[in-house]
């Protein structure tokens, strides 16, 4: 992010605001009148900058100047610009659009303004944004976007316009203010819902009459202030569905909340709330993973938050040090209505949290709220900020100066070295600034860039300096122990330069890299403006084969005593061996919203670290490269903490993984605020329209913690605390019946189905095959043709209907066991009625529909998550498919297929998802799970598939549910945990392995069959 300001004001600027927050008054009108302070008092040269040209005055329309430079700057060869916004008062009327990639930076010894005046037409009902972030490109309106936007929030509508989403990548804003004049009830500031590598910096807004200052969330927020309005931010969960990220901001004087939200990944730090009825509301119905450090509230009359969808796994809050004055409720809880009390007039919660608490490795864990407060005098000042401030504009020295040409042509290794021996801010304009040799920072040095996507330091593929085996040698080498800074810059090197490493970095706990782009992989334009595609055809390398993944060390590489803050950095080089490797320090690390990701090995290491802490790490593991790698690997370390951690596996993963973190003799290690998921919100058209769904993979990382040294294992995916200390007691294991295994070595197994004798038949995903399973014949060969299965339903003849994933939709064809020449494809025909045949319907699902805008534009209230599980699954299917003897429907679900449309594409359905069907009469109940819930139901099975009726059955819901012969419900959700027919839980059955699919077999029906990935088991409950 950018925040320059002179540097002779700094500290002054700092003691400003520490008075300003321990002595502010009551009365928002008396803060809002302070005054911004301009980060950029004058223009930094850039070739590729645009600069408005509009009046500036406040009277005159200034809508069609800006929407015209930001064109201009979007019509560069990329699509990606930056533009210069000068100091004045700039009205407008309508939208603005600011296109994917494209900056905007105010100007001036003062701030500009963007204003919309009084009762500005089209700002009066619903949600109406004055600067939308889009995910089109300016000149790529002619069809349906990709990404819709429901409900309209453009002023006026354009439903050819995209919205920002997962693939949006630097995008950004700063240093420019918003005011909102009276009568635009439905005015917000800026939608911003977008991925890596965007921000908004330096902004204050007042919004007076309006909705909120920013509609949607993404990325980063820094130093920004909210004055007035409705809400300060009112957002759902980010468009690629990981953290939000706000630092040094303040909120004053909203009429509901200052934010109100759900699940945005809210991470909060050094953010001050005041003169509020409530600081943060989390919307009925749904929870959040949110975590504050620093965070101050004051005069909040009502509560410093409140908490919604208790007792679920995804309601996760957390605080650290946090102050209140003037707070009588710290925390209101909507559903049970319970109070957590302020600790007196002025207090400090020195920790706070509410979810699912882990008792330990190895077990799972209980519903608790733990809170440690107590009474203070005084309230304390504001803490420093967490982003240090650039220099201003007049100390940048540009590297083209010293003879550096940025044309990705000329070596630029000599003249960028000498200015930075030689000057102590080297500002790079956009380029590509090849060098052949590590250049070496000054103890202080500062680089800075506008725009890490736009200017770039390269290495040439086989760089001599930089070829065969040897220790790590950095593309930059900072000094030791010295206080630099590398903000807005892209380092790439290569492919082929096995001692590269993009930054190596030994300086001290005052240093700082922001908005730095680890370049290759994914997201990355060559200097020709063309994305560059880090695939060959079937995505298994490179396609230029020199170019090995995993072939160099890890992109940033931290070690010697290095420290520092590291903060909205994205690290997805494939060819690295990871994103972030710390070792050999004990030097303090502050780490804010880091997207690590595509990796083959691991995402962030720590080897030998100590006094660390990972605020909103993001990790990702794509199909093709990461099938192997975990998340997170500590080795020798000590006292880390992780909170707001999202490790993440896509929706197209086709291999079972172990871990998301591995710990190898390391202690009081910290887990706060975790979520270890794989699904994904897929953009898509087809004949039912365009719409953007979520989809889960049926491979996350089976665990979310393994410890290498004790063996043990942490299954909950998504939990509030964890602390891990070498020597703790371990927890008991539950005793219950013993399992038995039955056979193992699997690939990984799903899909199984019983038939009227109970023997058992099921799918093994990389081979093909279809096996059986009795106690008589043991493991037999059903059937092995190379036609995709991927879930199997038993007839009344005893007959196969196999599930396929070949085909755009899917194929359906009957099989009897063992006879390959029965193999019939059967065609979908329109549902009807067959009065004694059975359904079989999915038995885990996936709904969640935060990736379409959920918000009434009316009452501004959002559809929860139950209803909308309830309302998809009351839908009945079109078209079904029926067994060749009639005794067996199939329902046809939606298909949503992402890539070509081959056997490379991609296939996603409620019942290609599933782990297995269960299979009912109709008008009978059936139980299912609704995993992004993490909650089990029964509803009563309906024509076509519906399930109608749904009542909540446990708390608790994972990868299958089944029903025992004895009417006891059992539900596999990292263990089998088995409940009463009311719902009450009244034991757990332990696994070797997380269990995935239970379905009841066996001659007498008594057997549980348990599939895990790579074994089969089984009980007798």
């Amino acid at each position: 992010m950018i925040h320059a300001q002179p540097a002779n004001t700094r500290g002054i600027a700092v003691l400003a605001a520490a008075l300003a927050i321990t002595w502010a008054p009551a009365s928002a009108s008396a803060s809002a009148s302070a005054e911004s302070r301009s980060a950029f008092l004058t223009a930094p040269a850039d070739p590729r900058a645009v600069t408005v040209r509009g009046q500036g005055n406040g009277v005159a329309d200034d809508t069609a100047a800006l929407q015209r430079a930001i064109d201009a700057a979007a019509s560069a060869k990329g699509g990606e610009g930056i533009v210069f916004l000068p100091a004045g008062r700039y009205r407008i009327s309508r939208t603005v659009f600011i296109w994917p990639g494209v900056r905007l930076f105010g100007i001036g010894k003062t701030r500009p303004v963007i204003t919309l005046g009084a009762a500005t037409p089209g700002f009066q009902t619903g949600v109406a944004n004055m600067l939308f972030f889009t995910g089109s490109r300016a000149d790529s309106r002619a069809a349906p976007p990709k990404v819709p936007v429901p409900p309209p929030t453009s002023v006026p509508f354009d439903a050819t316009i995209g919205d920002a989403n997962s693939g949006t990548f630097y995008s950004a804003m700063s240093n420019v203010d918003f005011e909102i004049g009276d009568g635009n009830p439905a005015a917000t500031a800026v939608r911003f819902h977008l991925a890596q590598h965007a921000y908004l910096s330096h902004i204050d807004f007042h919004i007076g009459s309006g909705l909120a200052g920013i509609y949607q969330v993404g990325n980063v927020g820094q130093d920004l202030r909210f004055f007035g309005g409705r809400y300060g931010i009112l957002a759902e969960k980010t468009s690629p569905a990981w953290q939000y990220t706000l630092l040094d901001s303040t909120f004053d004087g909203q009429r509901d909340a200052a934010i109100r939200e759900h699940e945005a990944g809210l991470t909060l730090v050094n953010t001050s709330i005041r003169n509020v009825p409530v600081g943060i509301e989390i919307d009925r119905g749904y929870g959040d993973w949110l975590w504050g450090r620093d965070v101050r509230f004051e005069n909040v009359s009502k509560a410093a938050i409140v908490i919604s969808n208790e007792d679920n796994a995804y309601t996760q809050i957390g605080f650290e040090n946090a102050t209140a004055s003037g707070v009588p409720v710290f925390a209101r809880f909507r559903d049970s209505g319970k109070t957590l009390a302020g600790s007196g007039a002025k207090y400090r919660v020195k920790a706070f949290s509410y979810g699912l608490m882990l008792p330990g490795l190895g077990a799972p864990g209980v519903y608790e709220t733990r809170v440690d407060a107590a009474p203070i005098a005084v309230m304390p000042k504001r803490v420093e900020p967490a982003i240090r401030s650039l220099p201003p504009v007049a100390q940048w020295f540009d590297v083209r100066s010293a003879g550096a040409k940025g044309d990705n042509a000329s070596d630029d290794t000599m003249a960028i070295q000498t200015a930075i021996d030689t000057h102590r801010v080297v500002y790079f304009p956009s380029g590509f600034y090849r060098v052949s040799n590590t250049l070496r920072l000054r103890p202080d040095s500062v680089l800075i860039g506008l725009h890490p996507d736009l200017t770039q330091i390269v290495l040439a593929d086989d760089t001599p300096a930089f070829r065969g085996i040897g220790r790590a040698k950095g593309l930059v080498e900072s000094a030791k122990g010295g206080d630099a800074i590398v903000s807005g810059i892209g380092l790439f090197t290569g492919g082929v330069n096995p001692r590269a490493t993009a930054l190596l970095w030994k300086a001290g706990a005052k240093s700082l890299v922001d908005d730095v782009r680890f370049h290759g992989g994914h997201g990355s334009n060559g200097p020709d403006g063309v994305r560059i595609d880090p695939y060959n055809a079937n995505h298994t390398a490179d396609a230029d084969p020199r170019k090995r993944w995993d072939g160099q060390y890890a992109s940033l590489s931290v070690t010697d005593g290095g420290g520092g803050t590291f903060s909205n950095l994205w690290t997805p080089n494939t060819f690295a061996a990871a994103g972030l490797h710390v070792s050999n320090t004990s030097t303090p690390g502050h780490v804010y919203e880091m997207s690590a990701e595509h990796h083959m090995r691991a995402e962030i290491v720590l080897d030998g670290v100590k006094n660390w802490e990972f605020l909103a790490p993001q990790t990702e593991e794509e199909a093709g490269e990461s099938r192997n790698a975990v998340s997170i690997e500590v080795r020798n370390s000590s006292n880390i903490l992780f909170a707001n951690y999202h490790g993440y596996r896509v929706t197209r993963s086709l291999q079972p993984a172990p871990s998301a973190v591995r710990l190898y003799n390391s202690d009081d290690i910290r887990f706060r605020n975790v979520h270890v998921n794989a699904e994904s919100g897929l953009p898509f058209c087809d004949a039912e329209g365009c719409s953007t769904d979520l989809r889960a993979s049926k491979f996350p990382y089976e665990n979310a913690v393994q410890d290498m040294t004790t063996g043990l294992e942490v299954r909950e995916r998504e939990f509030a605390v964890l602390d891990v200390k070498r020597g703790a007691t371990p927890v008991a294991t539950v005793g219950g019946p013993v399992v038995r295994k039955l056979q193992d070595g699997f690939y990984s197994i799903a899909g199984a189905a019983v038939d009227a004798k109970g023997k058992l038949y099921f799918v093994e995903h990389d081979t093909h095959r279809i096996y059986g399973w009795s106690a008589d014949e043991g493991l037999s060969v059903a059937g092995d043709a190379p036609v995709d299965p991927v879930n199997l339903a038993v007839d009344r003849s005893g007959g196969l209907m196999v599930l396929s994933s070949d085909g755009a939709a899917g194929t359906v064809y009957s099989l009897k066991p063992g006879d390959p020449d029965s193999l019939a494809v059967i065609a979908p025909t329109p549902v009807a009625t067959h009065r004694s045949a059975s359904v079989a319907v999915p038995g885990n699902y996936w709904v969640n529909g935060e990736f379409k805008d959920q918000i009434d534009p009316a009452t501004y209230q959002f559809t929860t998550l139950g209803k909308m599980f309830a309302r998809d699954m009351a839908v009945p299917k079109a078209r079904e498919y029926v067994s060749p003897d009639g005794s067996l429907v199939m329902p046809a679900y939606r298909t949503v297929q992402q890539g070509p449309p081959n056997h490379l594409g991609w296939r996603f359905s409620d019942a290609l998802d599933t782990s297995g069907f269960v299979k009912a009469r109709p008008g009978t109940r059936v139980f299912v799970s609704n995993g992004s819930e993490a909650k089990t139901y029964s509803g009563l099975l309906g024509a076509g598939g519906s399930v109608t009726g749904l009542k909540p059955f446990a708390n608790r819901g994972g990868e299958s549910v089944a029903v025992g012969p004895d009417g006891r419900v059992y539900l596999a959700n990292g263990q089998v945990f088995v409940h009463a027919a009311d719902g009450r839980e009244t034991g757990r059955i332990d696994v070797p392995e997380r269990p995935l699919q239970l379905i009841f077999g066996g001659a007498d029906g008594r057997t549980l069959f348990i599939l895990t990935h790579h074994a089969l088991y089984a009980v007798e409950p």
